[in-house]
């Protein structure tokens, strides 16, 4: 909407449009109706001022032009689950799990220093790693928060 090469801000216009239903409702009803009305509060003269501002409200409302269409927004989810074969580091004693979750049962417990293997399947900071124990490869659950890239210091 446009005033005069005045841009008016979508969110403005029906403030606006309502103002200008206030006004206008307070100028006719000054000029139309007795001045008795107006020497005191009553019902009537609320009544006057707010089916003018409805009124008046609605039309003003109705010639605007239709708000924009909201822009869909893409999510973008950023990954920072560990990609399929990735070797990471456990930082400290580490509890190797059946499932996701404090609650599933404890089937290891990695030692600190211990590589593991990502196996890229994540829920949240719980990821599903792979480890040599006792020369044999076990899959399970562990907290990332105590894994760290090899290629990271101590």
């Amino acid at each position: 909407m446009a005033l005069a090469g005045f841009a008016v801000p979508p969110w403005l216009a029906p403030w606006l449009a309502w103002g200008l239903a206030f006004t206008l409702t307070l100028v006719l009803a000054a000029w139309c109706t007795p001045r008795a009305w107006w020497r005191r509060p009553n019902a009537r003269a609320l009544a006057v001022l707010g089916g003018g501002t409805l009124a008046f409200g609605l039309l003003f409302s109705s010639l605007l032009p239709p708000a924009p269409a909201p822009v869909p927004v893409r999510a973008v989810v950023a990954t920072a689950g560990p990609a399929a074969g990735a070797r990471y580091r456990v930082a400290d004693d580490l509890n190797l799990r059946t499932d996701r979750g404090v609650r599933a049962a404890r089937m290891r417990v990695l030692r600190a220093g211990t590589v593991v293997t990502a196996t890229g399947a994540t829920d949240g900071d719980w990821w599903q790693v792979r480890a040599r124990v006792d020369g044999r490869a076990v899959d399970g659950w562990a907290s990332s928060l105590w894994l760290r890239r090899t290629d990271e210091g101590h």
